[in-house]
């Protein structure tokens, strides 16, 4: 089984400024996983945080294929013993979208985590942005619950929405 907790944390540009960033700090945090989880080869649990909806939980969870990884942007390719965990290229106006990017390979029992964050905006006749912040966990294998003590692997891709370096970098 491959696990994957994906956990979206959206907010609008009305709420760039310093006191929204304080309401939704933290929100980018692992969740419980919900149970019983199905039986599957993928099983996907995707959570959002809208500010829309004061940044409650809108959560659901999928099983199925390696295809499903598609739906939280990712790719799976797996060997015997391993999976390969690769970004699928995407839809943000920034970062600008590249090629796919691999994040990481794991072992059986082993777990990965991604953090990123995008500026999206919708169709051309709605120029409007939204922002995203995302943390995802992939367990090659079944796990209790994500975000207890380090994880495996550990790729980190956020960048300053705003402008400037990327996050972790000197400004």
């Amino acid at each position: 089984m491959i696990l994957i907790q994906r956990v979206r944390v959206r907010w609008t540009a009305d709420a760039r400024g310093a006191p929204a960033a304080n309401a939704r700090s933290g929100l980018a945090r692992p969740r419980p996983l919900p149970g019983p989880l199905p039986e599957a080869e993928v099983v996907v649990h995707d959570v959002l945080a809208d500010q829309a909806v004061g940044y409650q939980d809108r959560e659901g969870v999928r099983a199925g294929g390696v295809a499903l990884a598609r739906e939280a942007g990712l790719w799976l390719g797996s060997g015997r013993a391993s999976v390969v965990v690769d970004r699928l290229p995407g839809s943000a106006g920034y970062p600008r979208p590249s090629a796919s990017a691999r994040l990481f390979t794991l072992a059986a029992g082993q777990v990965g985590r991604y953090r990123a964050n995008f500026r999206f905006t919708g169709c051309a006749c709605s120029p409007s942005w939204y922002y995203e912040e995302w943390l995802v966990h992939v367990a090659h294998g079944p796990v209790a619950r994500f975000g207890y003590g380090e994880p495996d692997r550990d790729v980190d891709h956020r960048v300053r929405l705003y402008g400037g370096a990327r996050v972790g970098e000197p400004s």
